[in-house]
C-alpha cells in the first residue's frame, strides 16, 4: 500500500476551514465564498463566472513546449494566484484555486500546480489555461474568463492573458509569488507493481491529493472507496470504472504513456491523485 502525505497548510477563512455545506435551494457556488460576484453567465464549459475587479484579479500566462514522447509540457506563470489542491471543492477565496486546460476550446485536463502535461490531439491548434476558484467557478474580469491562450503549432510560446490584468496587477495582500501554492509531496517510484488506496468521504480525499511517480511500463492498482455512487476516471489513459456507494472499486493499468495524468471522480469532480510517468 502506498501512503501519501501533503504538507500544505489548510485554507482558512473567518477563523475556520471554508465550508462546503449549504442550505437547501441554494447552489454550492452561491453558498461558498464571499469573493466576487457570481454571474449567471458561464465560461462555455459549464462553469459559472465569478466576477472580480481588474485591480485585484489574478492573471496567468502559458509556456508550452512539445514533448518528444507526445503532447505538450505546459508551464503556467501566475500572478496574484496560488494553486490550492488541498482545498478543491471548498469555498471560493480570491487568488486561490486551480486551472483548467482546454485544447481548441475543449476541456482536456486540470492543473493543480504550475506544471502540467497535455496529451497529443490530432489537429490541435490552441491551448488555453483558465483560472478557477476552489468551488469550480471561473474567475472573470469584465464578463470574460481569466485565461491565456497559445498556438500549439508555434511551440515554445507564451500566451498573453485575456480577461485578466497585466503581470503588475497582483491581488493586494495575496502574498503569492508566481507559480507558488501548495506543493504536492512526490512519492518515490519502485520497479515493482504499486497499489494506491484512496477513500472519499463527502468532499474529503484521504490520503490528500498528491503525485505518484511511476516508471514507464510499471503497473499501478487503484483501490478507491467512495461514500456515494461515482465514477473513477484516469485522464490520458481513458480508463474508468463505476464506484458503487460504500464499496471498493479496483482499477489496474500499465503506465505505458509518459507525462502527467490526473485521477479524479466524475460526479463529485474530486482530484484523487496525479500520476507522473517518466
Amino acid at each position: 500500500m502506498l501512503a501519501l502525505a501533503l504538507g500544505a497548510a489548510s485554507v482558512t477563512a473567518c477563523g475556520g476551514r471554508p465550508t462546503t455545506h449549504h442550505k437547501p435551494g441554494t447552489s454550492h457556488q452561491e453558498a461558498t465564498g464571499g469573493n466576487g460576484t457570481l454571474l449567471t453567465a458561464q465560461d462555455g464549459t459549464g462553469h459559472r463566472l465569478r466576477e472580480v475587479p481588474a485591480a485585484g484579479a489574478p492573471a496567468v500566462r502559458i509556456e508550452a513546449r512539445s514533448d518528444s514522447e507526445g503532447g505538450w509540457n505546459v508551464h503556467l506563470l501566475v500572478v496574484g494566484f496560488r494553486f490550492t489542491p488541498e482545498s478543491t471543492g471548498g469555498a471560493a477565496l480570491l487568488g486561490r484555486g486551480h486551472a483548467r486546460l482546454l485544447v481548441d476550446g475543449r476541456e482536456t485536463a486540470r492543473a493543480y500546480g504550475p506544471w502540467a502535461h497535455v496529451p497529443a490531439a490530432a489537429g490541435a491548434r490552441t491551448l488555453t489555461a483558465r483560472l478557477l476558484a476552489d468551488d469550480h467557478t471561473t474567475w472573470a474580469v469584465a464578463g470574460r474568463p481569466v485565461e491565456a491562450t497559445v498556438r500549439l503549432d508555434a511551440a515554445p510560446s507564451a500566451g498573453a492573458p485575456t480577461g485578466a490584468p497585466s503581470a503588475t496587477g497582483a491581488a493586494p495582500g495575496a502574498g503569492a509569488a508566481p507559480g507558488t501554492g501548495a506543493t504536492p509531496t512526490t512519492a518515490t517510484a519502485a520497479p515493482a507493481g504499486r497499489t494506491l488506496t484512496v477513500t472519499v468521504t463527502g468532499n474529503s480525499v484521504q490520503p490528500p491529493p498528491s503525485r505518484v511517480e511511476l516508471k514507464k511500463g510499471e503497473r499501478l492498482t487503484l483501490r478507491v472507496t467512495s461514500d456515494r455512487a461515482d465514477t473513477l476516471h484516469v485522464h490520458g489513459y481513458d480508463r474508468e470504472i463505476d464506484l458503487p456507494a460504500g464499496r471498493q472499486g479496483t482499477l489496474t493499468l500499465t503506465a505505458d504513456r509518459t507525462g502527467l495524468f490526473e485521477v479524479e471522480t466524475h460526479e463529485s469532480g474530486l482530484l484523487l491523485t496525479q500520476l507522473v510517468v517518466r
